[in-house]
């Protein structure tokens, strides 16, 4: 059994709670503002709800902020493939993606309990089953609004690559291994995901 270190067990999650709690009053003025810009660019709700993967394989419901339009599912019931731009995302869709801001209501997810600022990306249950026996390490933390995987390429990664940056994650959590995966982030967010490619 994985022993939990003092940062991991107890100052890990006392940092979550502050540090969430802080960015949803400190972002309050700009997350109405983006629910304001979703309403205006696709009436409907500003919210989109899925359900994930936790920590030891506890199904919960994550947040975004909604990216795609109210039919999108449409695609997905005629096997329309789609090839270049995808037609279901919305315009102000795009920038959310663009700069991960669809993720702030993760926020949410963080403070609750749910998930992490820093740790695997939460899983979908449908992909439980594919797992091999060393990936579901991988849920024996909470997952997190980032992490190793998405700070080394994440979309350019296979699935394997990926599982491989979350195990060794889990084993070297630590509170200097999150702050640089924090700092990572911002410069993925500003300069792209392709730039930091393996």
């Amino acid at each position: 059994m994985k022993k939990v270190n003092v940062y991991q067990g107890v100052i890990k999650r006392l940092l979550d709670i502050v540090l969430s709690g802080l960015a949803l009053i400190l972002l309050c003025p700009i997350l109405i503002l983006i629910c304001i810009l979703i309403l205006i660019d696709d009436f409907g709700p500003v919210l989109f709800k899925q359900k994930r993967v936790g920590k030891n394989e506890k199904i919960f419901q994550i947040l975004k902020f909604r990216t795609m339009y109210i039919d999108a599912e449409k695609y997905q019931e005629t096997g329309v493939e789609v090839i270049g731009k995808d037609p279901r995302i919305t315009k102000m869709g795009f920038l959310l993606r663009r700069f991960k801001i669809d993720e702030l209501p993760q926020l949410i997810n963080v403070l609750k309990g749910d998930m992490s600022i820093i740790g695997p990306r939460p899983s979908i249950p449908d992909y439980l089953k594919s797992y091999q026996n060393w990936e579901r390490e991988r849920f024996t933390v909470r997952p997190g609004l980032s992490g190793l995987a998405q700070v080394n390429g994440n979309i350019f990664l296979s699935k394997t690559e990926r599982s491989k940056f979350d195990v060794e994650y889990v084993h070297k959590i630590s509170f200097l291994l999150d702050t640089k995966i924090v700092l990572k982030t911002i410069l993925v967010i500003i300069f792209g995901e392709e730039k930091f490619r393996k």
